[in-house]
């Protein structure tokens, strides 16, 4: 066998592998933890796809919904910890923006600070918007929460934390134009 042919066939193989593992995955989740780490955006988010409708979530769509969402929280944990609202809005519009820096805006007239320990989230797609522009999302997500008075830890709890999110296309990229709390 010459050598051409040797890399023909590992190449071949190389595919077949992938095609296997592909086959193998779950058809309705997108893990992309592994990019989230190699990028640093921030926190791991597996989403889940099941019955989105009535339009199917494009597999671009799928990506960019995973790094956007995770540099959101990547954010909010930087604003909140850092009480200061100049780098929210590349992740945040309308209602979630406002309401995130009323939170920051009271944080600072207390003294108090929130700082975010992201163990992971797991996004539920429920809707995609007929033109695409529009996504409603379910999120569990996994934190560890601390209010800090000066490097004070005053509270410190392991929660998961449960959201019904609207992330709108603007701009470039997805935002968060909704974030809010459910039990």
């Amino acid at each position: 066998m010459t050598m051409t042919m040797k890399v023909n066939v590992r190449v071949a193989l190389l595919s077949l592998i992938m095609l296997a593992m592909l086959a193998a995955a779950p058809q309705n989740t997108l893990v992309a933890a592994a990019a989230a780490a190699a990028k640093d955006t921030g926190p791991k988010v597996d989403l889940i796809l099941g019955d989105t409708g009535p339009r199917e979530v494009e597999d671009t769509t799928q990506r960019a919904i995973v790094r956007d969402y995770a540099a959101a929280w990547k954010t909010m944990a930087t604003a909140l910890a850092s009480n200061r609202t100049d780098g929210l809005d590349p992740s945040f519009v309308g209602i979630a923006r406002d309401q995130l820096a009323a939170r920051i805006d009271g944080q600072k007239k207390n003294g108090l600070r929130t700082r975010i320990t992201d163990r992971g989230h797991k996004l539920e797609a429920i809707f995609y918007s007929p033109e695409g522009s529009a996504l409603e999302l379910h999120d569990a997500a996994q934190v560890q929460l601390e209010t800090l008075d000066g490097d004070t830890v005053l509270h410190s709890e392991q929660v998961t934390l449960h959201y019904v999110i609207l992330m709108t296309v603007a701009e470039d990229h997805w935002k968060v134009r909704l974030l809010q709390e459910v039990q």
